[in-house]
């Protein structure tokens, strides 16, 4: 039952979350599609730590290196989505309304694939590994 919560809270979160993407990107006084591209980091975010996920061996306590690396790549990822609408708001391709509208979105989007690693993330028998 929790985990149907949960999954239901998360599609929930992904749809509030792309809403405010399209409102950014749809609304009459805005009418630009540039921020569309920001989809492109919803879909690369999970994938470096996806992949150290099922390289590294988890019984090691210690830190690892190609897990590290992966936080860092995703840490790239998600900076890089939150800059490219405020580059676009910059160089007047978006209005500042838009640039709120799909920051707005980022964040609900990206507490959302947060929420999914660490609902479906742990090693037991149901995981996000069946997904």
């Amino acid at each position: 039952v929790v985990l149907v919560v949960a999954l239901i809270s998360l599609s929930f979160g992904g749809a509030v979350g792309l809403m405010f993407l399209m409102l950014g990107c749809a609304l009459p006084q805005y009418n630009q599609y540039w921020p569309l591209f920001v989809l492109f980091f919803y879909i690369l975010s999970p994938i470096p730590y996806c992949i150290a996920r099922r390289l590294v061996d988890d019984t090691d306590a210690a830190s690892n290196a190609c897990k590290e690396l992966a936080i860092f790549l995703t840490t790239g990822i998600v900076v890089s989505a939150f800059g490219l609408p405020i580059v676009f708001a910059r160089a007047e391709l978006i209005y500042w309304g838009a640039c709120a509208l799909v920051l707005t979105g980022n964040t609900v989007i990206f507490a959302t694939i947060l929420g999914f690693f660490l609902v479906f993330g742990s090693n037991d028998d149901f995981s996000w590994q069946q997904w």
